[in-house]
């Protein structure tokens, strides 16, 4: 095995592990990354107690790791290349600074894009509670968005790794920089994606399982040039039905 082929099962293997420990943190209490409401029909309340009791509810505290053991769930399986980019572009004595401020950038992007996102849920859930208008209207826009040439400038930067330095306190700057644009991109790409999950009534954990799929399959093609087009699903097609081909008897092809 090479060297990098090494360095690529390293990170890939502890990645995967991340992933299978948030999983099964989210099947065991599915609920718990599901923001609370006050229930239908307890009458109309003034704004500032509305207010009070969805923070009473939704406790800031709890609605952050919430959001964050989401984003490790969905979002981990894309890190595997930018980590790998550092791992193999950093002294050993540096690759787990490096890593840990690559992954501190990253993650402060995505829970600053959060505040808006945990805003938006509790604010539909609150004036629409029982309704999947405020889902399918997000769908919606989440199918434009995903046609979109916009969404494809996204793509393509999300696959840019950035020059990092190798010393010093400029390395630990581009390390966390990279993160930071990184998540940048990566948000900009997915938060349509992401919310779409949180605003359904049920099937919250399903509705995840399938959108994480959706952004790691995307994130296999290569850079395009921007335009409208249908992307999701391509390549992992492609290589199930290469496999597929592979395995078929020659007399049955």
């Amino acid at each position: 095995m090479t060297y990098g082929a090494r360095e690529l099962a390293w990170v890939r293997n502890s990645v995967v592990l991340i992933i299978a420990v948030t999983w099964i943190l989210l099947l065991v209490e599915p609920g718990g990354i599901v923001a609370h409401c006050p229930v239908p029909g307890a009458g109309p309340m003034p704004l500032r107690a509305s207010v009070q009791m969805l923070l009473a509810m939704n406790p800031p505290a709890s609605l952050a790791a919430s959001w964050l053991l989401m984003l490790a769930a969905m979002m981990a399986p894309v890190l595997i290349p930018p980590i790998r980019y550092i791992r193999l572009r950093s002294f050993t004595h540096r690759r787990a600074r490096s890593i840990v401020l690559f992954v501190a950038g990253y993650a402060a992007t995505w829970m600053t894009l959060g505040i808006p996102l945990l805003a938006t849920e509790l604010a539909v859930k609150s004036f629409a509670p029982q309704s999947y208008l405020p889902a399918a209207g997000l769908g919606f826009i989440a199918v434009v968005w995903q046609f979109s040439p916009i969404k494809q400038r996204c793509l393509n930067r999300c696959h840019a790794h950035s020059e990092l330095a190798a010393f010093g306190a400029t390395a630990d700057f581009d390390a966390l920089r990279f993160g930071v644009t990184h998540g940048i991109w990566c948000a900009g790409s997915c938060w349509a994606l992401m919310l779409f999950p949180m605003l359904l009534l049920s099937g919250h954990v399903v509705a995840m399982a399938t959108v994480a799929v959706l952004i790691f399959s995307e994130r296999l093609e290569q850079p395009m040039p921007p335009c409208w087009r249908l992307r999701g699903l391509g390549k992992v097609k492609r290589t199930l039905v290469a496999q597929a081909r592979i395995r078929l008897p020659i007399s049955a092809r």
